[in-house]
């Protein structure tokens, strides 16, 4: 891969990883994140370091600006966050904020890179098998969830000249997954029949493969890669 390639969410964890990835393919990578963190990421990778927000105008414009004239070749959108709680509990601003970012700021930045998009090129949203129902997580399991129905309609929309897919993984290692109380934790893991969680670099081998022209024919599917968490 030797265009370019935009992962949202690029500062730590999953996005990182994936950045990552992308970079030791050969694509050179805008990394974007609220977080300035973002910065020593994209400057490790030799990557371009975009501090923005993509439900904002202002941060989507900064974005296409970072891919400048190159073919965009990928696009990642894994920036997401959570606000949890039983329903009924969580403010009105916690639900909508996690609509907005998971789901509407995939399709907004969809939206401002659409014609930048090379013919051939690929779009992954990095939804979570919690779209299949998480306990305590009803705006989170319906944002995941509204991004699948989105990667569906866009695969038909961009068709042919652009595939979109999404990838729904499990229980991660993280900054924000270790930081669980470990009661919890373990009983998230023994849940798992692979009875660990993955690896943010095993994800990020899924989205890759996603990209890759070896997925040439494969368009509006949902990898879940979740250690066989979705068949209990």
């Amino acid at each position: 891969m030797n265009e370019v390639a935009v992962v949202t969410g690029a500062a730590r964890g999953i996005g990182r990883a994936i950045a990552e990835r992308l970079a030791a393919d050969g694509a050179r990578v805008v990394l974007v994140d609220l977080d300035p963190a973002v910065k020593e990421a994209a400057a490790a990778l030799g990557g371009i370091p975009v501090i923005a927000d993509v439900t904002d105008a202002a941060g989507r414009a900064a974005v296409r600006a970072g891919v400048g004239d190159a073919p965009l070749a990928a696009l990642v959108n894994n920036a997401g966050i959570t606000r949890d709680g039983r329903i009924g509990t969580l403010e009105e601003a916690d639900v909508r904020a996690v609509l907005r970012v998971n789901l509407g700021g995939a399709y907004e930045l969809t939206l401002a890179l659409r014609d930048a998009l090379a013919d051939g090129s690929a779009i992954v949203n990095v939804s979570s098998r919690a779209y299949l129902g998480n306990f305590g997580q009803f705006n989170y399991a319906a944002s995941k969830g509204g991004l699948v129905g989105l990667t569906r309609a866009l695969a038909l929309e961009l068709a042919p000249r652009v595939r979109v897919n999404a990838i729904a993984p499990g229980l991660t290692g993280s900054e924000m997954t270790r930081a669980m109380p470990e009661r919890v934790l373990d009983k998230l893991i023994a849940a798992s029949p692979m009875r660990r969680m993955a690896e943010p670099a095993e994800i990020a081998d899924a989205v890759a493969a996603l990209l890759s022209p070896a997925m040439s024919y494969v368009t509006g599917q949902v990898l879940l890669a979740c250690g066989g968490r979705s068949l209990a």
